[in-house]
């Protein structure tokens, strides 16, 4: 590629971008947003209902420490394209059911570490003084470790969710739809602006995704909001942290 060529791509995947016409076209942009936006919640949503359950089963019990060991270095030895590739083949065929599928199988190890390390990391003499109260062990579930393991289970899911929305993207390989699509079709011209400008596409969507869910669990975690950012840059200023009276330490 000549010297000029990067700068060409990135003119081109800007004229790409400002088309309204690759935006709001039949199978353009919008189109392929909504179907990733939508191929991906439905994976997470079934690795969630599937392995949050399992993680609080563990973490309760205190045991499958090795199970989660094995189930976390598997999930990174098996390639989301050859999942995907292998369900194509089967009766499921090109459909967004194998997608969703492969993606949820590669969402659920996150969830299932996250959720078990929060439920055994409660404290236990916080479970004891809860049994000394008189709760049952389903009031211990949902008003004691669960509010405790929450901000772990959630750094589970905000995990699994932005790698699923950046693997999405696999599935035009296998003739799925989703952004990979304009990457795929810019690989497939070698038309470098329209892969730079489907890489991007999915880049924003995969930060976007992270920052919704860093600003909801922050949300629906209990305690006093720490913001991470605010955090960071106090301690790099050199500054104590202010306690909620606005007093510094």
């Amino acid at each position: 590629m000549d010297a000029g060529g990067p700068v060409t791509a990135f003119g081109d995947a800007l004229v790409y971008l400002n088309d309204p016409f690759n935006w709001t076209r039949t199978g353009g942009i919008l189109d392929l947003l909504v179907q990733h936006l939508r191929i991906s919640a439905l994976a997470v949503l079934l690795a969630a209902v599937l392995a949050i359950p399992i993680g609080v089963l563990l973490g309760r019990s205190g045991g499958g420490a090795g199970a989660i060991v094995v189930l976390s270095n598997v999930s990174r030895a098996v390639p989301t394209l050859a999942l995907l590739t292998v369900l194509a083949v089967t009766p499921l065929g090109f459909s967004e059911t194998g997608t969703v599928l492969a993606l949820a199988a590669f969402a659920v190890p996150p969830m299932v570490t996250n959720t078990f390390v929060g439920f055994r990391e409660v404290d236990r003499d916080v479970r004891e003084a809860a049994r000394a109260m008189g709760m049952s062990s389903r009031q211990m579930l949902t008003r004691v470790e669960f509010p405790l393991a929450l901000p772990l289970v959630t750094t589970g899911v905000r995990t699994a969710a932005v790698q699923v929305v950046a693997t999405a993207t696999l599935a035009a390989l296998v003739g799925g739809g989703t952004l990979g699509r304009i990457i795929n079709l810019g690989f497939g011209q070698q038309d470098h602006g329209t892969m730079l400008a489907g890489a991007v596409l999915v880049a924003a969507l995969a930060l976007l995704t992270e920052l919704l869910l860093v600003v909801l669990s922050a949300a629906v975690t209990p305690g006093p909001r720490r913001w991470p950012v605010r955090r960071v840059r106090t301690e790099r200023a050199g500054e104590p942290e202010p306690t909620s009276s606005g007093v510094p330490l």
